[in-house]
Formats: C-alpha cells, structure tokens, sequence
C-alpha cells in the first residue's frame, strides 16, 4: 500500500468533527484499498492514477463538462480538478470560462471552443475523455435556441457522438418534475431529452436535481435582490431546494462509481418548502420586508410576453407554469442520496450565507440567530462506492 493510501487509511480511523451523521448506504462505503491500475467494467480501459493525492495528482480520468460555465457546472469542475482529473470544458463565449482555468493544475483544465449544432467540435471535446458530463440547460428559450433544441436534440447528439466515441459513462443532468405530461414545455423537453439519451446511450446515468440554490443561484438570489417581489399562486407551491455543492459532490462521486451506470437517481433538498415559507426565510435574515401584490396566473402571463422581448433573461412564461407546479416525490425506480452515502445540507443552515451580502450596514454584523449550530461542517468527500 502507498504511503498516501495508508495515510487515508490511518484518516478512517480519526472521529470525524462533523455535528452531520453521515447516512448509512446501501452499498459499502469506504476507502477502496486497491491498486492504482484499474480497468473499467464497460470498456476495459485502464486508468492509472499518480501522485500523492489532490489537485497535484492524476486520477487518471479525463472527464468532458459540456454547460462547465453554468450555475452547476463550475462547482462540478472544482469538485473534479481538486481530486487530479483532467477536464475539458467546452465553451461558447471566451470571457465566460477563465475563472476555471485555475481550478485544476497546470494543463489540467483544458478549454476547447464548442457549439451545439457542430458535431466536428464535439467529437474532438470528448475524443479523449472517458467520462462525458451534460449539464446543458435553458429555462427561457432564445431567438437562437428553442427548448427542444438544447434539451432534446442537444441532449441526443452528445450522447450519440459519445457512444461513437467509446466514451465508458455518460451522466446526464434532467430534472427532478421531468414529465413527458407536465404542462411546462422545459420538463416535457427534460424528459423526452432522457429518453433521447437512453436511446443514444444506455448505460447513461441519469440525475434530476431539484431546484438548486448556491451564490449565483436564480432562487434567493431573486428573493433578496429587489425589495419588492411578484407573489404567485398565493405562495403555496411547494418546492425541495437543494444545495448545488450537493449535487455537484455526488455528481462527482457517480465519477467512480461503475454501480451508478445505467441508473437514474432523483435528488432532491432535505425539506419541503412553500414559496410563503422561503420569503419569510430570506425576510428574517436580511431584515428587509419583502413588499409585492399576489397576482393571477393570467395576470402574470400577460406581463412575461411583453419582458420576453427584452434581450436581457427575466420571468419566461414558461417559468409562471413551473411555479404553479409543487416539487415531486421521488420517482419509482430511481435511486437517491443514500445510495452514494451523503446527507444533502439544510437551507436554514445554510441560508445567512447566502443572504448576508443582502443586509444593509446596520444589520451586516448581526449573528445568525440559531447561533454557531446553524453552521454544520461538510461530511468529508474521501469516501467512495464500487
């Protein structure tokens, strides 16, 4: 054994200074004594990992992160790059992808210009990659892309050039209400796109991710960033806000994880929230009244046609059908957060984090009122699955 692999072995032993209890999984977890040649299940390609371990370390994956610049994307490329893997990021506009050239070591992050529709640049994204990421996603439709375009003929053509490619895992990011029923055009889209992706690839893992919240998140971010707000359906949807450092950490994880192939896992937050409860959330920790009249759903649509002319992202009218659509239970069949042995983060935990910069100077300073306890320590990334 290494003298890093016998350091993590030694670490297993120490008691974790987590207040979380990590959730006990379906499959064993723990360090994988094992040697640093591996051979996939799928394809037989070895992966030889070197170095001592971290961001100065080859995992001996090459992993391809088509959407690296979204909301989702850049944490999954940190998550990544921090463990030695090597990442290429495809990318539309030039300004958009230099603040993840120094997430990973020098050559590590690899950026390569990308269009959707040009399957020549694609092919060469992942020509060399072993594992291939889709974040790609549009809640608002463009002059440029329509909903089917990005979620279903996108999502198709990925998966198709990744399978020619002999690429071992495809995981591609859905979303949790995807239904090939729902009246939202962007779910409808969301699921045909995964059936689009079974078809093209079928040991493609699969993950619907609820509505996720984080620094640059369009959730409470919108919340606080007004001092006044369009309440909806009397603020009674209800929804399952989770953690984007979450999802990216088991999205992550799925990376070595060979039992997660071909499987679909829904993750959702840890506890339900109604829109009334999340104003309330954001009110009690930047101390601002949030004012705004509750207005009917015909009333809404009415406004967002005339704000979709803008060229600038605002309320879609797609977006006021979502908000009228409470969070779905996990679907049956798909697997969830304690078969990759995490606890996902409470939003109240979490939320004066995210909501302090919205304070005025009287209050900034203010202590959290659930005191220290309100800040839980992450659960340690250093455990796998088989």
């Amino acid at each position: 054994m290494s003298s890093h692999r016998l350091g993590l072995a030694l670490l297993s032993s120490v008691p974790a200074c987590s207040a979380r209890q990590k959730a006990t999984p379906v499959l064993r977890l723990g360090k994988r004594y094992q040697h640093d040649l591996t051979i996939k299940q799928k394809d037989g390609r070895p992966i030889l990992r070197s170095g001592p371990g971290g961001r100065h370390s080859f995992t001996g994956h090459v992993a391809t992160v088509f959407g690296c610049t979204g909301f989702l994307g850049r944490y999954l490329v940190h998550k990544l790059a921090k463990k030695g893997t090597q990442v290429i990021i495809p990318y539309r506009d030039e300004d958009e992808k230099r603040h993840l050239k120094v997430m990973g070591d020098l050559g590590q992050i690899v950026p390569m210009e990308w269009d959707i529709r040009n399957d020549s640049q694609i092919e060469e994204a992942v020509r060399h990659s072993d594992v291939v990421y889709n974040l790609v996603g549009r809640d608002y439709e463009t002059k440029n892309f329509k909903f089917h375009e990005v979620h279903i003929d996108g999502a198709r053509r990925i998966a198709s050039i990744a399978q020619l490619a002999g690429v071992s895992r495809l995981i591609h990011v859905s979303h949790l209400n995807a239904d090939p029923d729902s009246p939202s055009a962007v779910l409808r889209c969301k699921a045909e796109g995964e059936e689009a992706v079974k078809n093209a690839f079928p040991s493609a893992t699969i993950v619907r991710p609820g509505w996720m919240y984080g620094h640059e998140d369009r959730l409470l971010n919108t919340l606080a960033v007004y001092p006044f707000i369009f309440r909806i359906n009397d603020q009674q949807t209800v929804i399952k806000p989770v953690h984007v450092l979450d999802v990216a950490e088991a999205m992550a994880i799925m990376l070595d994880a060979e039992s997660t192939a071909g499987q679909t896992f829904s993750l959702p937050g840890p506890q339900e929230y109604t829109y009334e409860q999340l104003i309330a959330l954001a009110e009690s920790r930047t101390y601002t009244k949030l004012q705004g009249a509750n207005l009917p759903k015909w009333a809404m649509s009415l406004m967002t046609r005339v704000w979709e002319n803008v060229w600038w992202p605002t309320l879609s009218p797609d977006e006021i059908t979502r908000r009228f659509l409470d969070d779905k239970d996990n679907a049956a069949g798909t697997l969830s957060w304690d078969y990759l042995g995490m606890t996902p983060d409470q939003l109240a935990d979490l939320s004066i984090v995210y909501f302090r910069r919205y304070r005025s100077s009287a209050y900034h300073d203010i202590a959290d009122i659930k005191g220290l306890e309100g800040y839980k320590l992450r659960q340690s990334g250093y455990h796998t699955i088989e």
